[in-house]
């Protein structure tokens, strides 16, 4: 049975005393005994399942021609083995060209043989030969130098009889080893049987592909009655959206290593590499396998260029061609092609290919990245594998919020602001303070509320919070509509909402732009004084004077020896605030005894769920003019203000009214 956990409570030095971590839970150990029982039956079964996992890629890439020739009329049979037949005839032909360029191979393969031998002498000669030479050169000099200080025993070794004058008498047996007759049934199932098994892999693969096509609909079907039948709707638009994913994937996929492959192919025969589209059809079938498959694939044609040629000109060339059109496939072309990734990230890649080659061997290693990109989207959308998706995939496993927060907790200032600095890019200072900064100190409020965050730790994160508006201070609050598409993608897949659009910025008054027109007064939170630093900023950044003040600066006892000559607004600023607000009306009232007729704002953010609506009775029930839920829209009741202050006095007042 798990532990059970109770609330943490905090000390009475101010640390909290954080309940124990559970033991694992039956679900857990059942999930992970899963696991095994998978992984163990892929491997076992890696001759059924390989077939099978190569029809379904195969389906995945023939479904568009299917569905293409079935809208050209033609019945759904008669399309399906229409494209199994492209398929077919794709396989065949470059099957034939294979072995016709590897039979030319072949027969020249002595004569490169024996330039390549020659090049290696040549070179061994010119440099670690030399190093024998060198050693037997020493070698006599001490022996001759031995044979002159011993001549005796050097006489002596003469008059000895020699072992080979003894042993001349006996001569050696010859060992016969002699093979069984192999019948003609064996020799020929010996000669057939490497032909045989691509065969009827490839037999096994298509027949396969040809039911998935032609029963698609029902294992969708079937699909959703597993995974998703308590949720339809959802469940056929995941599965709908993961078949064109995966097939828009695939064909790009194919198309890309086919053209990649043309490529190499056509510098290698302007290069005059023997076989060249013997490579190119090898450069396009590596790179599949991800980062080092094309590197691969450029080994065999760089030895037999060496080969070819005299020098190493042709090598060289081969070594420049595979350098310049890797980098610019991978790095210009597919980014173009599929926008910001393929799904995957590099780590997941790498141990993907780790993992299936030892499970299926080399064929796993061109599929890994297929299957892991398949694995990807499955738990993009089916909920119980949603650790694949964070495992493997390239989306951020945190929000921007959750980020936020992390960094300040383990106390990184400076990725913060990093992060900061690339959102800012895109969004406007006011929509990174209101969807980023403010939602990751929400997250700090409710920890220190129910006593994970100690005392010092929540004072650590004011003051990085405090220094990170500080260094903040050059940027504006505009929104930047021109960014390149790699950020926008990012920041979209990071799911930050839409910044509204600003308004017309009136023009301000002196009045308002006087140091301390606006004066923001920090709630009682650990961390309503970084909020409250964040509004003053803002409005610092649309020409308006602000002054900030702790919560205990505006005690009963105190704010009457405040000088609020300048104060034109009061604003308050709350990050966390539970149950009656007693203390906020009476500050409130308070202000409003001191500074009547100056209008009031409450700046409520907590969770969205949490937060009151926008309504007058809240406003009522608070006793404020204003009630905004995020910082943009404080600042433009601010500016509503102003905007209302430079009207003429009878538009005013019928404003007022109204």
């Amino acid at each position: 049975m798990a532990t059970p956990i109770t609330p943490a409570q905090p000390t009475p030095d101010g640390a909290a005393q954080v309940a124990p971590a559970e033991a694992p839970s039956l679900r857990t150990l059942a999930g992970l005994a899963t696991g095994v029982v998978v992984v163990a039956a892929l491997y076992l079964g890696r001759d059924v399942l390989v077939p099978i996992m190569l029809a379904v890629l195969l389906s995945f890439i023939l479904a568009p021609l299917a569905a293409l020739l079935h809208r050209w009329r033609l019945g759904r049979v008669p399309s399906v083995m229409l494209a199994v037949l492209v398929a077919l005839g794709v396989i065949v032909g470059l099957g034939a060209l294979i072995g016709t360029q590897v039979a030319d191979l072949a027969r020249d393969a002595p004569r490169y043989a024996e330039t390549v031998q020659d090049k290696v002498a040549n070179a061994r000669n010119t440099t670690v030969g030399r190093l024998p030479q060198l050693v037997g050169r020493l070698t006599s000099q001490l022996r001759s130098a031995g044979e002159r200080a011993a001549p005796a025993a050097a006489d002596g070794e003469a008059t000895a009889p020699s072992v080979d004058r003894v042993e001349r008498g006996r001569e050696p047996v010859p060992v016969v080893i002699e093979e069984p007759d192999i019948s003609p049934g064996e020799f020929a199932l010996s000669v057939l049987e490497p032909i045989l098994a691509p065969i009827e892999t490839t037999v096994i693969v298509l027949v396969v592909a040809i039911f998935i096509l032609l029963q698609r609909e029902d294992l969708r079907d079937r699909l959703i009655r597993l995974f998703g039948s308590s949720d339809l709707h959802r469940a056929t638009t995941a599965m709908d959206d993961a078949a064109h994913r995966l097939s828009r994937y695939f064909l790009t996929q194919l198309a890309l290593n086919a053209a990649f492959g043309a490529v190499i192919g056509v510098g290698l025969a302007l290069i005059g590499v023997p076989s060249p589209v013997l490579w190119g059809i090898l450069a396009a079938l590596m790179r599949f396998i991800p980062y080092i498959g094309a590197f691969i694939a450029a080994v065999p044609p760089l030895i037999l260029g060496a080969a070819v040629d005299p020098g190493w000109s042709m090598a060289l060339w081969t070594v420049l061609l595979f350098v310049i059109a890797e980098p610019l496939m991978g790095y210009v072309v597919e980014p173009l092609i599929y926008g910001h990734s393929t799904g995957l990230s590099p780590f997941s890649v790498i141990v993907a290919a780790i993992f299936w080659t030892w499970l299926w061997g080399p064929i796993g290693l061109i599929l890994s990245t297929p299957l892991t990109l398949c694995l990807v989207v499955l738990g993009r959308h089916v909920r119980r594998l949603e650790f694949l998706d964070v495992m493997l995939g390239d989306r951020p496993a945190l929000t921007p919020p959750e980020s936020f927060y992390q960094r300040m907790l383990a106390g990184d200032a400076d990725e913060v602001f990093d992060q900061a600095e690339l959102l800012l890019r895109e969004r406007s200072l006011s929509s990174y303070y209101d969807e980023v900064a403010l939602k990751g100190l929400q997250l700090a409020a409710a920890d220190a509320a129910r006593g994970a965050l100690a005392a010092p730790q929540l004072a650590r994160m004011r003051d990085a919070a405090l220094a990170l508006v500080g260094d903040l201070a050059e940027h504006d609050d505009l929104d930047h509509h021109e960014s390149d598409g790699a950020l926008s993608a990012s920041l979209a897949e990071q799911e930050l909402p839409e910044a509204p659009p600003p308004a017309d910025p009136p023009a301000v008054p002196v009045s308002w732009a006087a140091p301390g027109a606006i004066l923001c007064v920090a709630g009682r939170g650990p961390l309503d004084k970084a909020a409250a630093a964040m509004f003053a900023q803002l409005l610092g950044k649309h020409g308006l004077g602000a002054r900030l003040l702790p919560f205990e600066a505006v005690g009963r006892d105190r704010i009457e020896a405040l000088d609020l000559s300048a104060v034109r607004m009061v604003c308050v600023s709350y990050l966390e605030i539970a149950g009656a607000p007693g203390h906020l009306r009476a500050l409130l009232r308070r202000f409003k005894r001191r500074l009547p007729g100056a209008p009031t704002l409450v700046g409520l953010w907590p969770a969205d769920e949490a937060a009151p609506a926008d309504d007058g009775n809240t406003r009522a029930l608070i006793g404020a003019d204003h009630y905004a839920r995020s910082l943009h829209d404080a600042v433009e009741a601010c500016l509503d203000e102003v905007r209302r202050a430079a009207e003429p006095p009878a538009r005013a007042s019928a404003h007022a009214a109204a």
